[in-house]
């Protein structure tokens, strides 16, 4: 075939045959190496993890010691068995305790209170006492505090605190009924005290725990049988044993 001058070169040969296909797989590009770990990062997490351990172990102890002192503390009330104290009112002395219009009241108290520990084995601190006056559930004195003291084993202690309130408001209902009280000759006061209190044993030492005696005081006026005048007062002889709860 004639090419002449109207046809390109390329068009008077034939087109050049394709490439072989390759037989060998693909090559697999070649892992770029991992740097070795910074000394000062391997520094870090050696005190992180010795922190961490470190801190368990603490938290270990700490739980260890919680679980040994409550341990203690259940023999204690166990095998034990510390017995609540003892309180009796002795007396009441009393020197004022007028009701006044409208509804206030004027009370000053001398009251001798004794306490014993019955425990053969344990003693008692007494780290508070407050002692007040009730009518009919309404304070009517400030509270008195007692000392702090300790009983051993089996011993006693006798306080005489004063209770006073001077000219104390109280609810009209109650005054009312204090007014009654009066007239018929026969008013009861309570004598509370409010403490807290700690087992001894050898020399382990208990938590606080809160401490509720309550002593009823039968006060009569009018008659002259049944109380003591003592100068301006009137002391009556009670000895009431009181009611204790811890």
């Amino acid at each position: 075939m004639d090419c002449g001058h109207h046809c390109h070169r390329k068009c008077c040969h034939p087109p050049p045959p394709p490439p072989p296909k390759c037989c060998h797989p693909p090559s697999t590009p070649t892992p770029t190496p991992t740097p070795p770990p910074s000394p000062l990062l391997c520094d870090k997490q050696y005190c992180k993890c010795r922190h961490t351990r470190r801190k368990r172990l603490c938290i270990g102890f700490i739980l260890l010691l919680i679980i040994i002192l409550l341990i203690v503390i259940l023999l204690v009330r166990v095998i034990l068995q510390p017995t609540k104290p003892r309180f009796i009112l002795q007396d009441a002395t009393v020197f004022a305790f007028n009701v006044s219009s409208p509804n206030i009241l004027t009370s000053n108290i001398q009251v001798t209170i004794s306490s014993r520990n019955p425990n053969d084995h344990i003693g008692i601190y007494y780290d508070r006492l407050d002692v007040y006056a009730v009518y009919r559930d309404q304070q009517i004195t400030l509270r008195t505090n007692i000392p702090r003291t300790y009983q051993g084993h089996e011993e006693g202690d006798v306080w005489s605190p004063y209770v006073l309130g001077n000219c104390v408001p109280i609810a009209p209902y109650n005054g009312l009924a204090l007014s009654n009280d009066q007239a018929n000759g026969n008013v009861l006061v309570w004598i509370k005290i409010d403490g807290r209190v700690r087992w001894k044993v050898g020399a382990f030492i208990s938590g606080k725990y809160h401490l509720n005696v309550k002593c009823p005081a039968y006060l009569t006026f009018g008659n002259p049988n049944t109380g003591i005048v003592v100068g301006n007062a009137v002391k009556y002889q009670l000895v009431q044993r009181c009611s204790v709860t811890v």
